[in-house]
């Protein structure tokens, strides 16, 4: 499924099981983050609501990194690529925020499109390895460590949340609301 296609509506079924449907609320969170960041330009993905420095092009590449770092590192334990690997974390904890707002729409897009294939992949692996029971590579400092269905969940909080800041940002730079894009 494309991830951009606005009249593409995730659907889920009404009987589904836990994957499905576990999944198909990850999609349509994704879906719905992506019809808010749509069609802008760059400066109106720099727009900001007071107090806050967030902005959809900070919004974009936290949740690159975010798909990122649960699908790849924390799931599987392999090392970020590009552009997550070169950064020094310790000294630039906020990397993604602040250089967001000199990336292109296009850019923003691309890498984030791009780490949601990747996630969607590892699960799709992690399905074939153990399902929603396969338990991920990251410990937590107690000893335990979470099976996927538990990132599947975080993730989803993950996009509730940003799509709900990503919402009142939209809202104000051309009213645009709701859950879903309109069909044309």
């Amino acid at each position: 499924m494309p991830i951009m296609d606005k009249n593409s509506i995730v659907e889920l079924p009404a009987a589904g099981d836990e994957v499905q449907n576990l999944l198909g609320i990850l999609d349509r969170n994704r879906r719905t983050f992506a019809w808010k960041c749509s069609g802008l330009t760059a400066a109106e993905l720099r727009t900001r609501l007071a107090p806050s420095t967030m902005t959809l092009a900070g919004l974009m590449k936290h949740l690159a990194l975010v798909e990122d770092h649960t699908f790849t590192y924390r799931l599987f334990g392999r090392e970020l690529g590009a552009p997550w690997g070169a950064v020094d974390w310790d000294s630039d904890p906020d990397w993604e925020w602040r250089t967001a707002t000199t990336d292109s729409p296009d850019e923003l897009l691309q890498l984030w499109e791009d780490s949601v294939r990747r996630s969607r992949a590892s699960v799709e692996e992690a399905m074939k390895d153990g399902g929603m029971d396969r338990v991920a590579d990251l410990v937590w400092p107690d000893g335990r460590s979470p099976n996927l269905r538990r990132l599947v969940a975080d993730l989803i909080e993950e996009y509730a949340r940003h799509t709900g800041h990503a919402d009142l940002i939209r809202e104000s730079i051309d009213g645009v609301t709701g859950e879903g894009a309109p069909q044309d």
